[in-house]
């Protein structure tokens, strides 16, 4: 069952109803109070340019556990060379726009709006987002950015414009962190080869919740 948000309201109904996609409500907004309820209850919004904000719960989640992560002997030289240097919040609103412009396999356009942008780099401003980047000399190459809620970097999304400056990012956030785990919403075969795993939604939420 899809249920309807309302602007004046900030509430969200049990993640458990979610439909089988995991699409649970429509509507609302994007305010920075709502985004962090959604976010502490595992739900995220996802919709394109001209549709109603859509919020989702995923009955199965894709994550990292950082002890669990699995770097590649090719990766392990990037990092041994200094290929990269990667940096923490430097450049968080490049990192967003980078990621809402980058073209994408099989993937028609963005669903991160002008809107979407806004309301996280305003996340961002008041410490909730953050993004790491990758540089090769000046120029940025490759990043991600996510909400942390406790100890779970929720990631929203990642671009590279050059080989391993994504895959880059995501080992260093790992290696970097005291982090419990990074949510990445939808798997794939770039985060699985990662070591990547499914969890359903009740192990989620309460790693999720789990502040120590």
């Amino acid at each position: 069952m899809v249920f309807k948000l309302l602007e004046d309201e900030i509430v969200f109904p049990d993640p458990a109803l979610a439909d089988p996609d995991g699409l649970l409500a429509i509507g609302g907004d994007l305010h920075m109070e709502r985004l962090l309820l959604a976010y502490e209850n595992g739900i995220f919004p996802w919709f394109s340019e001209d549709d109603p904000i859509c919020w989702f719960s995923p009955h199965e989640r894709c994550v990292i556990f950082p002890e669990n992560l699995k770097v590649s002997k090719s990766m392990k030289k990037v990092f041994k060379d200094g290929v990269f240097r990667i940096s923490m919040n430097e450049a968080f609103k490049e990192v967003i726009m980078h990621c809402a412009s980058v073209e994408r396999k099989d993937q028609n356009g963005t669903w991160i709006t002008s809107e979407m942008q806004e309301a996280y780099i305003n996340l961002h401003v008041n410490g909730y987002a953050h993004s790491v980047e990758v540089w090769q000399g000046e120029k940025l190459v490759g990043g991600l950015y996510g909400i942390l809620i406790n100890r779970v970097f929720c990631g929203e999304s990642m671009f590279s414009l050059v080989s391993n400056a994504s895959k880059s990012a995501l080992i260093w956030l790992c290696e970097q962190s005291r982090l419990l785990m990074i949510d990445c919403q939808m798997p794939n075969d770039h985060l699985m080869s990662l070591g990547a795993e499914m969890i359903d939604r009740e192990t989620y939420l309460k790693l999720l919740k789990r502040k120590a």
